[in-house]
Parts: C-alpha cells; structure tokens; sequence
C-alpha cells in the first residue's frame, strides 16, 4: 500500500489540490502498478512563514 506525503506552502486552491492528489495517485499507480484503491496520498500545507531556505521564508522571499 503505497503511502505519499507532499509538504508545501499553503496557498492553493481545493481544484489545485484535488488535481494534484489526482496526479499523484495516477503517477503512482503508473510507475509501480499499484492497485488505484491501495494508494494513499496526504497534503501537508504549511504557512509561508515556517519554510525556508538559506535563512529565508518564502514569505520573506514575497516580500523582497
């Protein structure tokens, strides 16, 4: 039972989302054949506050 976990910045639209769950699964079942029932994805949305890189939160970087 394939298990993916996607972490990003929140901010995207539900359609955004459920698209992305969609692509996800279909990659999933695609590469490793999993049956599409057996494959679980799980969105994490985390504030453009709490991601950084190099010292800088994406919320940093959109206001610079």
């Amino acid at each position: 039972m394939p298990l993916v976990e996607v972490t990003l910045v929140e901010g995207r639209t539900p359609q955004q989302l459920r698209a992305l769950i969609t692509a996800v699964t279909d990659a999933v079942e695609n590469a490793v054949g999993a049956p599409r029932a057996n494959v679980r994805v799980v969105l994490r949305e985390v504030p453009a506050t709490h991601w950084a890189a190099g010292d800088i939160t994406v919320a940093e970087r959109k206001d610079a």
